[in-house]
């Protein structure tokens, strides 16, 4: 069992060979452990101490079991209580759980692996209940705690705030975290703000597993000792060491070889790890935090990823929304990008076309992010002067002003052909507009905004057209 070097548990118990057993046990499996002779001392070291877990026994001078577990959850209504007694009375047992104990264990205990499984299944209960009431609260409020935690986060885009409200109630626990997203998402900064939200103190370390072999990938993140291989002069700390206390962030595990993820699971469940050529295990207290651009499940019905593994991720599990989901984000991210990228050339932020977000919010975002990002630094290095020029967004976007306004889904009648050698008739100017203006609003799906982009046209001066035409239609 690894050791617990953050939880608190308080024993009770009368009887000193019963008390010390238990108390060399847990201390030496890393627990903070604190004892107490009687019901009445137990409850004074609860108020004192605040303990994580508590051990009692029913039958103790002064005050008994029973009442110190009345007792104690009138203070701490979730605070698990295991009852460790030697009465062998059911009568007793079945009234300590009517009254909120966690499980009752008799004595003499010999098994103390399956009691620590007991404590950590009770702990992990309560850690469970804490959670999802912390995220029913966030829910109903509708706000973060914290919300400076996520300021290197751009948005306004509800999906996106409710995972954020996700983070800030998991973030505190010791589970690992899988974030799931498209590529360019942005799933490092959503790492950050685990570590972040967390108050860990260590670093945050990151390591991209994508194209690492097992050697490699056992090396960067595990370390190794001196001699394990050729030119291996001196020992050397792996990354896993490196964020000690802190967040170990593994980007693009979906790609990661089999014994590497054989290695990965001895690490998330045991907290162990051997650098190469040591036969001496580490004890890594790092938060791990994973992420992955692929389709796990699909990976697993494949065999290409293991299964065990994925269940072992499947406790916390976080997905970002990619751009084309995230409309109402895309002036902001725009404003953003537009100042981190003039700053950096040293030029004065370019004022961007007001055409231009409705451009953006049509095209659907392959590369996420990351894409706009290269989109708004491209533009703003080819900026001279006056209005920001729409050309190498829609030259990076791979179109051009006649194809946004190109044909879709045209009906017989619009299907008029821009030639007379056919025997076709020209389309008058008027009927030309009327064609055009249907287009980009089918296009647009019935944004107005969208579709004045389109048509290189502010929205006020399509209203108009728009507004004409519906005059005209009654007349």
């Amino acid at each position: 069992m690894q050791p617990s070097t953050n939880v608190t548990l308080l024993i009770i118990e009368d009887e000193e060979a019963v008390l010390r057993g238990l108390e060399l046990y847990f201390s030496d499996s890393g627990y903070t452990v604190v004892t107490a002779v009687n019901g009445a001392q137990g409850v004074e070291l609860f108020r004192s101490v605040q303990p994580d877990i508590i051990f009692t026994d029913l039958r103790m001078p002064v005050m008994g079991g029973l009442d110190v577990i009345k007792t104690i959850k009138q203070i701490s209504p979730d605070t698990p209580i295991i009852v460790i007694s030697g009465t062998g009375s059911v009568k007793d047992a079945v009234e300590a759980l009517k009254n909120g104990a966690w499980d009752y264990v008799e004595k003499p205990v010999h098994d103390f692996i399956a009691l620590e499984n007991m404590l950590q299944k009770a702990l992990e209960n309560n850690l469970l209940r804490a959670q999802v009431a912390g995220l029913k609260q966030k829910l109903l409020s509708g706000g973060l705690r914290n919300p400076e935690v996520f300021s290197a986060i751009t948005t306004r885009t509800p999906s996106v705030i409710n995972v954020l409200q996700y983070i800030e109630v998991i973030a505190p626990t010791a589970q690992p975290v899988l974030i799931c997203g498209e590529t360019g998402v942005g799933k490092e900064l959503f790492a950050h703000a685990v570590h972040s939200a967390s108050g860990r103190k260590g670093k945050f370390v990151a390591l991209n597993v994508a194209g690492l072999d097992d050697q490699m990938f056992s090396d960067t993140l595990f370390g190794h000792a001196r001699g394990a291989f050729t030119g291996a002069d001196s020992a050397r700390d792996g990354m896993i060491a490196q964020a000690a206390g802190g967040t170990l962030f593994l980007d693009e595990i979906g790609d990661l070889k089999e014994m590497s993820q054989i290695k990965l699971l001895r690490l998330l469940q045991e907290r162990e790890y051997y650098p190469i050529g040591s036969d001496h295990p580490r004890v890594s207290d790092a938060r791990i935090v994973l992420a992955t651009h692929r389709n796990l499940p699909d990976l697993v019905a494949k065999e290409k990823f293991r299964q065990d593994l994925y269940y072992r991720l499947f406790a916390h599990q976080v997905s970002v929304p990619p751009l084309r989901e995230r409309p109402e984000d895309i002036a902001l991210l725009l404003e953003f990008f537009l100042l981190e990228a003039a700053e950096s050339l040293g030029r004065k932020k370019p004022t961007p076309p007001p055409e231009l977000v409705g451009y953006l919010q049509s095209y659907r975002f392959p590369g996420n992010i990351r894409e706009l990002r290269a989109l708004v630094y491209e533009a703003a290095a080819r900026h001279t002067q006056g209005i920001l020029a729409m050309d190498s967004f829609l030259l990076g976007m791979g179109k051009t002003a006649e194809a946004q306004i190109s044909p879709v889904n045209l009906s017989t009648s619009a299907a008029i052909v821009l030639r007379d050698s056919s025997g076709e008739r020209m389309p008058t100017l008027s009927e030309a507009e009327e064609l055009l203006i249907a287009q980009a609003m089918a296009l647009a799906k019935g944004n107005q905004g969208i579709a004045a982009g389109y048509l290189g046209i502010n929205r006020s001066a399509l209203n108009k057209r728009l507004a004409k035409r519906k005059g005209d239609g009654d007349d």
